[in-house]
């Protein structure tokens, strides 16, 4: 599954993938190596005006402005939100979808507090965990979600090898858990770092979709190579376009 060319090490052997949440990596780790050539300020704008309307992250205003531009949520979906911590997401989608919609999140970092919403479940566990599904599917009450949302990033370390190995596992891991977490025709939101494995990820998921596209989001903090995939229309692993074709308009 893995698009490089050297051969991976056994999954046994590799520590878990890292906490894929927004805040905990982009923040105290002091924004993403590569990506600026300044210094990460947690008290920006975004970072403020989080604080002052109540939501947990900056994160919050990314997918506001997703929704804006493609109007992915609606009320009543059911969401699954990958790479949780620490809030945002949930938060912006459990608005959204309101009473009658589920959303819910999964990562390694407990989301506390608890966020007080009827319509959110927040599980604690990895991407890669074997029953990562079943706890996902339960919660949703044994359906596949409507919308995959991801704006989980690993732990970037600087060195540049380790950090494109991280961040394709990562992307592995959400295209692994797709066919059962998402229902056919369903969307996906997925945050990709600029790196050649991610791009051949890219191509693949692109190819699992009846229509795709790249977006930016204006909360994206200056300077960083991350972008979103808008997939839309979900039709499985594999199909026609698997050779990466151009973006097409995406709904």
């Amino acid at each position: 599954m893995r698009s490089s060319a050297s051969a991976p090490p056994s999954p046994a052997s590799r520590p878990p993938i890292s906490r894929g949440s927004r805040g905990r990596h982009e923040g105290r780790s002091g924004g993403r190596s590569g990506s600026s050539g300044g210094r990460y300020d947690r008290k920006d704008h975004f970072h403020q005006q989080a604080k002052r309307e109540g939501y947990r992250s900056r994160a919050a205003y990314k997918l506001l402005d997703l929704q804006k531009q493609h109007a992915l949520l609606r009320p009543g979906l059911a969401v699954v939100d990958l790479g949780c911590w620490p809030g945002g997401f949930l938060q912006v989608a459990a608005e959204i979808v309101g009473e009658r919609g589920r959303v819910v999140g999964v990562d390694l970092a407990a989301v506390d507090p608890v966020l007080p919403n009827a319509n959110v479940i927040a599980i604690q566990g990895g991407l890669e965990a074997p029953d990562i599904c079943e706890r996902v599917l339960e919660a949703l009450g044994g359906r596949p979600a409507d919308v995959v949302l991801c704006d989980a990033a690993p732990k970037l370390t600087g060195a540049r090898d380790v950090d494109r190995a991280a961040e394709e596992r990562l992307l592995e891991a959400v295209e692994a858990l797709l066919p059962r977490l998402l229902r056919p025709g369903g969307d996906l939101v997925l945050k990709i770092l600029e790196g050649p494995e991610a791009q051949q990820i890219d191509r693949r998921l692109r190819a699992a979709f009846a229509r795709a596209k790249t977006a930016k989001s204006k909360a994206t903090r200056k300077g960083s190579t991350e972008r979103y995939l808008v997939a839309r229309g979900y039709r499985g692993a594999a199909g026609p376009g698997a050779d990466g074709s151009p973006d097409a308009p995406a709904g």
